[in-house]
């Protein structure tokens, strides 16, 4: 099973150990970073893992490599030599491993870490992008069977992960730590098992002074207690959310939670995604058991699905995957959490004799529209690209336009509600409000689909001219309900809604 490893960055070995024992519950092993040891600090480490009590690895790292060792070669090894030499009949003592990369040859200094019961990790790291041959990167660097392969590189693209995801399945036998560096590998730390890793680096964020050694390095009470890595094994059920640029979820938090509650083996994991095609073949990879969709694949995932609900059918998004034996199964929760949502806000069974706007004609809007016309709303709907609306519009005979001053004037026979699908006003999105021409009269009941932030630009001016107002939170929770029982089989049991919350991030 895979171990959680802190990564130590401190200044002085001082501080290092109050992190250590502060976040110590959260780690099975520690990383000396000595490398980021103030000079004088350096000539200490020796007798930090006894003053640790836990395995450490002794890493001194090269500025060529992402580190902050700017010394010659010869200084840097003497460093590591003297880490070693401490107690050769005691050696829990000692430094339970050795990082080295794989071009530093140095005999003597392996042998001396092999008489001191150090076993070598051989490391090669690329922090610009991931090498076109991995499986033969990894085949290359180990130099005798007791060494532990590291390789560490960055994914610039979900392509880059998914090959250091085949990589190490060629390896599968073989212990190593695999990282995929960076927003598109994340995932790569929390699933350090599936992906055939020894361990998983992490830091302690809320430490300034001890920073992340690495891009993409998570929090390690957030993997302990988020996601429950120490409890992954390669038996559990792995579900996740896929999008992109996906820097805002709190999908994980509820779903974790929920798994944790019914004692369910399964982790749900963020899948940040570049490409919805090299992704699916990563989710094979990956033996992925379920997802959810969000911007921007609620339609590009379709063609990737082998059997369809009636409600994707007709809505033409899928916002649910769930794998059964005949493949890849395509729901959608939003619909019917959305109009759960907004009924309940309104007190109102349907929506007959309401005149709607609705903002926006991708996958979110499609979803809306379908249940705004199943239960009875007149509908205009407007989005930047006129066409995109039009095409929505033309199955339910609703009027559309673009979101030029002319169109937006139509609004004033469609204000009854008014709904915002778009992604603007999302953390993380360019755009604050994507209606600023729109001026409210303050009788308008307006619904904005993000959640986090909980007040947009868009909601906060609709609040200040009086109109009542919703975010998506609400609608968030209902469709994950739906989509926990499409998960499991199982009916959400309605208890758990007071043990969870998403949360605002």
């Amino acid at each position: 099973m895979a171990k959680i490893c802190l990564c130590m960055t401190a200044k002085t070995l001082k501080r290092d150990l109050e992190i250590l024992e502060k976040y110590r519950k959260y780690a099975d092993m520690a990383e000396l970073r000595a490398d980021c040891l103030e000079a004088d600090e350096r000539l200490l480490i020796r007798r930090f893992p006894e003053q640790a009590g836990i395995p450490v690895i002794l890493t001194i790292r090269r500025d060529v490599d992402g580190g902050q060792f700017v010394g010659g070669e010869g200084a840097r090894v003497g460093l590591m030599a003297r880490g070693l030499a401490y107690a050769e009949t005691d050696r829990r003592r000692n430094f339970a491993y050795l990082d080295i990369e794989e071009d530093l040859v140095v005999p003597s200094l392996e042998e001396a870490a092999r008489t001191f019961g150090t076993r070598i990790i051989r490391s090669y790291h690329n922090a610009n992008g991931t090498d076109a041959n991995l499986s033969a990167k990894i085949r290359s660097i180990r130099r005798s069977g007791d060494e532990i392969v590291k390789v560490s590189v960055k994914a610039n693209t979900t392509r880059d992960v998914l090959e250091l995801l085949r990589a190490g399945k060629e390896y599968a036998d073989q212990e190593k730590i695999l990282i995929s560096m960076g927003h598109y590998g994340r995932y790569s730390r929390i699933l350090a098992e599936q992906f055939g890793s020894f361990l998983s680096y992490g830091t302690a964020f809320s430490e300034a002074d001890a920073p992340p050694a690495a891009p993409g390095q998570l929090d390690v009470q957030e993997l302990a207690d988020l996601y429950h890595f120490r409890s992954i094994t390669k038996n559990t059920k792995v579900y996740g959310v896929v999008g992109n640029p996906l820097k805002s979820t709190g999908s994980p938090l509820f779903f974790n939670t929920a798994f944790d509650l019914e004692g369910t083996n399964a982790v749900y994991v963020p899948f940040p995604a570049d490409s919805i095609y090299d992704f699916m073949e990563v989710a094979n990879q990956l033996n992925i058991d379920g997802l959810s969709v969000t911007v921007p694949y609620k339609e590009a995932v379709i063609p990737f699905l082998d059997k369809l609900s009636g409600e994707v059918e007709s809505i033409g998004a899928c916002n649910t995957l769930s794998l059964s034996p005949q493949g890849w199964l395509g729901t959608n929760t939003d619909a019917k959490g959305f109009s759960d949502s907004l009924l309940e806000f309104l007190v109102k069974p349907n929506f007959r004799r309401q005149r709607v706007t609705v903002i926006g004609a991708g996958g979110a809007a499609r979803a809306v529209v379908f249940e705004l016309h199943r239960l009875g709303a007149k509908v205009l709907i407007l989005n930047r690209t006129a066409h995109k609306a039009r095409n929505l519009a033309a199955p339910y005979k609703f009027a559309w336009g673009g979101l030029d001053d002319r169109e937006i004037e139509r609004i004033a026979k469609y204000r009854d509600i008014i709904i915002q699908t778009t992604s603007a006003g999302m953390e993380g999105s360019d755009s604050a409000d994507p209606l600023p021409q729109y001026n409210f009269s303050g009788r308008e009941d307006v619904m904005d689909l993000v959640y986090s932030p909980k007040m947009t630009a868009f909601l906060r001016r609709a609040s200040n001219a009086g109109c009542n107002i919703q975010n998506g939170y609400d609608m968030l929770i209902r469709q994950a309900r739906y989509q926990y029982i499409q998960f499991t089989g199982k009916e959400f049991p309605e208890y758990f809604l007071s043990k969870i919350q998403f949360g605002e991030t």
